[in-house]
């Protein structure tokens, strides 16, 4: 008798719905259907009995959403496996409710080809805690200059490229590449920063970490203000530039972690010109100011950003110009921090800060949040089985509980990554459990 699992006293919220009168019913690693508060007290009632294949989850109040999905996370998995690995990244995704993952490119050696692409992808599904879709490099290697790899791509596995962590220089090169997945309908997802201005930067992130070393706070916040006003522009630029690219290639651009009021006008200026564009937008951009968390811990690219282009961010979130929340995970070891590695272990906290930073101030409701973390991502990714609460979709679901309380504290992190720039900050809102395709992997 095949298995199933009724989840009962749940809210039940999704982009398209909100109630507290139905169970969800599930079999067979879907969504069966949704019942009324009738048929599952008979379910139930059937179970307690000793009927055989019905398990009863009681929800105790609390709110079933679609598992989420981050199209943008990095498990430095093959070669930087210190960092983070397929499994240690996995868990910390149940942990954080994400059902579906996208992982970037920048391992050693890179993901340069479909064949190391579903070598990792095969390797999640025997994991079994998350669907992982691995993302491929636009220049083989790295290197900037060969695109071929990309002709043996397929939409279906591999639905993304990106050079993240880097831009490709050279705009010829790009435009070429962009063409190239137009035509295959790859999305092509953008760390927009200019190479040469983020060159200019690194010095002075340097100098500010021997400042910070020898206890000159102020001259090293200086030295990082500056640094960090090279990369804006740094950004502002590539993203411009990326824009207009794309627009003559002819592909959808997707916009990595978005973090300055310019990106987003140039954006919407761009969607409204009829460009197949995407953005996303990270909790901790949402969240946190350069000026609220200063010190070389809190160093992540791009930088943490004025409260300015933190309003445009939420505002751009809320009215749909922004698409999704992605976590830009980058787990690094201690050692790594202390060096100045940018980058944040982000998936055990993205509900918590999106929910308190955003629904608990009034911002959007819960049901537009899930539409930005798991409707419109699926949505994007052509992932039509996933993101709501709908008979026949997927089973990949996150239990949270609204009104719960925590401190967040990185040695507590499923993944190996323990630096959080939360850290001893209380938020409001907890992933309890996780389903994936019907099964519970975490809670």
């Amino acid at each position: 008798m095949e298995h199933k699992t009724l989840i009962y006293n749940a809210r039940l919220v999704d982009r398209d719905m909100d109630r507290d009168d139905l169970a969800l019913l599930a079999s067979g690693g879907k969504i069966e259907r949704l019942v009324d508060r009738q048929e599952a007290a008979s379910l139930i009632g059937e179970a307690d009995r000793g009927g055989q294949g019905i398990e009863p989850f009681d929800a105790r109040g609390q709110v079933v959403m679609p598992a989420f999905i981050d199209m943008h996370a990095h498990f430095r998995d093959p070669g930087l496996t210190q960092k983070e690995d397929l499994e240690s990244g996995s868990r910390a995704a149940a942990a954080g409710g994400f059902g579906t993952l996208v992982l970037m490119p920048n391992t050693n050696p890179v993901v340069s080809s479909q064949e190391a692409a579903l070598a990792n992808m095969r390797r999640g599904r025997e994991i079994g805690l998350a669907d992982l879709f691995q993302a491929v490099s636009i220049t083989r290697g790295f290197d900037g200059k060969s695109i071929s790899h990309l002709e043996e791509l397929d939409r279906a596995t591999v639905p993304l490229i990106s050079e993240d962590g880097h831009e490709v220089q050279d705009s010829s090169v790009m435009f070429e590449a962009m063409k190239l997945a137009g035509k295959k309908g790859l999305i092509v997802s953008c760390h927009c920063e200019d190479p040469f201005l983020a060159a200019a930067a690194r010095p002075l992130r340097a100098a500010a970490l021997e400042q910070l070393a020898a206890g000159n706070r102020d001259e090293a916040a200086r030295l990082l203000a500056k640094a960090d006003e090279l990369l804006r522009l740094a950004e502002d630029v590539a993203t411009d530039r990326n824009i207009r690219l794309a627009a003559q290639a002819g592909c959808h651009l997707h916009l990595c972690h978005v973090s300055t009021a310019h990106c987003i006008e140039s954006a919407t200026r761009a969607k409204e010109a009829g460009l197949d564009l995407s953005l996303e937008v990270t909790p901790h951009h949402i969240g946190l100011t350069g000026d609220a968390m200063p010190g070389i811990f809190n160093i992540v690219n791009p930088p943490l950003r004025s409260e300015r282009d933190r309003q445009a961010l939420i505002e751009a979130l809320a009215d749909g110009e922004a698409d999704a929340v992605a976590t830009d995970h980058a787990p690094h070891t201690g050692q790594d921090k202390r060096n100045g590695s940018p980058g944040f272990s982000g998936l055990e906290t993205a509900f918590a800060v999106c929910y308190t930073k955003l629904v608990l101030n009034g911002s959007m409701d819960l049901r537009t949040l899930s539409a930005r973390m798991s409707a419109t991502p699926a949505r994007l990714l052509s992932l039509n089985d996933r993101g709501l609460l709908k008979a026949g979709y997927r089973a990949d679901l996150a239990i949270v509980d609204r009104g719960q309380k925590w401190t967040v504290h990185g040695t507590d992190f499923q993944s190996r990554g323990k630096f959080t720039p939360w850290e001893g900050t209380e938020l409001t809102g907890k992933v309890t459990a996780t389903f994936h395709s019907g099964r519970k992997v975490f809670g």
